[in-house]
């Protein structure tokens, strides 16, 4: 096992100590150390350092006045490379194969465990699946210390830990349950709302009894009684019934508040703990140690709570995988749904991956037979669904000749004039903003900033008198003249949220016009008959469900250059639909996009058949998920030595990668201007492969990092925006 005094060796850090500086000691003469631990004296500490070829456990002693302080999981300051760094103690020790003297440690930080062995096989899992570092998942795994927090919870714990010695119990006060005492409410374990999905009572009663089966479940319904929220927490509730933990994700604040209220209506409030940064530091802090300690045995929030330590873990379930919210914004850029999938694997847990649309990810694990189904009967969907009406079908289109051209075509302008007769209209937008993008009055180029070439936009709610400003770096162009014909006039090549608002609010005189988009998200409106006008991802929740609902944009979204620009427009048009009412009840969902497989999927309410032959495609192209991808980014020379070292060393085992590139990269946004010269080279490989594939690719980087003779690359693996 690697010390910190031999850490230089080969990686060039500086400043660290010879071992044979130490060996030469003779015993007589070495400095004087503290006593050591009479038992297991070596710690074997994971020190938190951003260079992946210090990426490893390194081993040090353990003072004899640490010796009960200092257990595995726990925070230390230890000496390292002439620094004090922090770290976790993964195991202790009764040697180490160094062979020279130990350092030993400084400090422990905190006496509380926070980094279980669950946790810590988790994190060792996640990082080895997306070729990143330890220390790079820990820091989303563990959070922050709050030392007032954990002073309470050590203060707390003192009176339990007194009255259990003395034999007095105290399950009901730390929330810890036998099968029998889950504290869950009577009744609400039932099947209940799963009835009418197939395979859904089968898979409640199975989780009720104990059992560990794994499910892609498919809801029809966003609001009511029959919502999603429900339905996941009487999952939850026989889960709880057999005695064992559960663990819920969702994308955002807004699904984790309907979860959450949906748990309080067959739990008691104890045993429910959230986890999302959106709370704040010392709240995520403090729902994180009443989950470790077992208080709560059910934690939900948002991606990093996939780690949560949560006890007797009997379920992990994630909301909507398809959203890009899931996906960790920092190296080595994890999907909270994969990070759930391994945790099922390892700790042998139930899994439901639930959501209005399915994506290819899911319906790959369903084909393969690793997840079972859970689909409405078409029953059940006929009497839950809205009726759905396309205005570019051959019908509509004989009725109203502009209905290809209007971006409200005339049988969605009837549909929000009867649907504000009964209740809330819901209006999805593709674009936030007033004019999301300008373009020359005469020539219809897009109008560029003069100072970085970035697209010219209106974001402001004062609308057409605002001044245009560039979208990348905010400069105003009052003056704007167009390079091409030098025209100085501009009209929206896009309309955004605010501008549908403005227009719609003078087509409805007298009906209320709410928006939900950028920073002024709204999570619920009432039941006034309003037009409720929101981005896509924004759509508030109806508390009786919507009237109608207006899907804008649909070609806009459709031609993305996006491998997955089809999918995750289904998913979104889905998500919307499924707030309407049903057709019994006049719910009515219009959809402005041209014939496609896509709008056919909304048509017939057929997410499962849309992911199935969006899947069969992939796989016939070997593109992902029907295989991995990872994405080698960085400056030309940096990447193609890269690239080639990987293929070397996985030559002699006989793996042969596809690779495309290097390609320049096309940067969009506010990084496009500053973009570089940078490639990207990308890498495809099968699911078999992948273990020594991202093995060598770890191992390429690390051994890249230590020799510093290139500018670092980028490896990225899995994502979902570089086709």
């Amino acid at each position: 096992m690697a010390t910190p005094e031999t850490v230089h060796i080969g990686h060039g850090v500086p400043g660290a100590v010879q071992p044979s500086l130490l060996q030469g000691f003779p015993a007589a003469t070495r400095p004087p150390g503290p006593p050591l631990a009479a038992h297991l004296p070596v710690a074997r500490v994971q020190v938190e350092t951003s260079l992946p070829h210090l990426d490893r456990p390194f081993d040090y002693s353990v003072p004899a006045e640490l010796d009960q302080a200092a257990q595995a999981g726990v925070r230390v300051k230890v000496r390292f490379n002439g620094q004090e760094l922090t770290g976790f103690i993964i195991e202790r020790t009764t040697e180490s194969d160094a062979g020279h003297t130990l350092v030993p440690l400084q400090k422990v930080i905190s006496p509380v465990a926070v980094l279980t062995p669950a946790v810590r096989d988790l994190v060792n899992a996640v990082a080895a699946r997306y070729a990143g570092t330890v220390n790079d998942v820990l820091r989303v795994a563990v959070p922050p210390r709050m030392a007032r927090v954990e002073k309470d919870f050590l203060a707390a714990a003192v009176p339990e830990a007194a009255e259990a010695q003395r034999g007095t119990p105290t399950a009901g006060k730390t929330g810890q349950s036998t099968p029998g005492e889950s504290g869950v409410v009577p009744g609400s374990s039932g099947e209940g709302g799963w009835a009418g999905y197939r395979n859904g009572p089968a898979f409640v009663r199975h989780l009720q009894e104990g059992g560990s089966p794994r499910a892609v479940f498919s809801p029809l319904q966003g609001y009511g009684q029959a919502a999603w929220p429900r339905l996941i927490a009487e999952a939850v509730a026989a889960v709880r019934a057999s005695g064992r933990g559960a663990l819920v994700v969702v994308p955002d604040y807004r699904d984790l508040d309907q979860l959450e209220q949906a748990l309080l209506d067959v739990l008691p409030a104890p045993d429910i703990a959230r986890l999302t940064a959106d709370d704040g530091p010392t709240p995520r802090y403090r729902s994180f140690l009443r989950i470790l300690a077992g208080s709560a045995r059910v934690a939900i929030g948002t991606r990093s709570a996939a780690f949560a330590p949560v006890q007797d873990l009997g379920l992990v379930a994630c909301w909507d995988d398809g959203n890009d919210l899931h996906i960790e914004q920092r190296s080595p850029y994890a999907h909270a749904r994969e990070v759930l999938l391994l945790r099922a694997d390892q700790e042998g847990t139930a899994c439901l991956m639930a959501g209005h649309a399915r994506s290819t990810e899911l319906q790959r694990l369903v084909e393969a037979g690793w997840a079972m189904p859970v689909e409405a009967e078409r029953a059940l969907v006929r009497r839950t669904v809205p009726r759905v009406l396309n205005t570019a079908d051959s019908f509509e289109q004989e009725r109203d000749r502009l209905a290809l051209v209007a971006r409200l075509p005339g049988a969605a302008w009837r549909a929000a004039k009867e649907g504000l007769e009964r209740g809330p209209v819901l209006v999805q937008v593709a674009r936030a903003g007033y004019a999301p993008s300008l373009v020359c009055e005469t020539c219809r180029e897009p109008a560029r900033c003069q100072s970085c070439r970035g697209p010219l936009a209106i974001g402001g709610a004062s609308g057409s008198s605002a001044i245009p400003q560039c979208r990348w770096c905010s400069t105003p162009a009052p003056d704007w003249q167009c390079v091409h014909c030098s025209g100085r006039k501009l009209r929206k090549g896009a309309t955004g949220v605010l501008r549908t608002a403005e227009e719609l609010g003078r087509a409805f005189p007298g009906k209320a016009v709410i928006t939900s988009s950028g920073d002024q998200v709204k999570a619920v409106v009432g039941t006034a008959n309003a037009l409720v006008v929101a981005t896509i991802g924004a759509e508030p929740v109806a508390e009786a469900g919507y009237a109608a609902a207006l899907l804008l944009d649909g070609d806009s979204l459709l031609r993305r250059e996006n491998l997955r620009a089809g999918e995750d427009t289904v998913r979104r048009w889905f998500n919307a639909a499924a707030l309407v009412r049903p057709a019994s009840d006049g719910g009515l969902v219009v959809i402005t996009a041209t014939e496609s497989v896509a709008v056919g999927a909304l048509l017939r309410w057929d997410p499962a058949g849309y992911a199935r032959r969006e899947l069969e495609l992939r796989m016939e192209l070997q593109l992902p998920p029907a295989v991995r991808i990872a994405s080698v980014t960085g400056p030309r020379t940096a990447v193609v030595h890269f690239t080639a070292a990987v293929e070397h060393q996985l030559e002699p085992s006989g793996v042969h990668l596809r690779t495309a590139g290097p390609a320049p990269v096309i940067l969009t946004g506010s990084a496009a201007a500053q973009q570089g010269d940078d490639v990207r080279t990308l890498l495809f490989f099968p699911y078999g492969q992948a273990g020594a594939v991202t093995r060598v690719l770890r191992s390429t980087k690390a051994a890249a990092a230590a020799k510093r003779t290139e500018e670092p690359v980028q490896v990225r693996l899995d994502g979902v925006d570089v086709l």
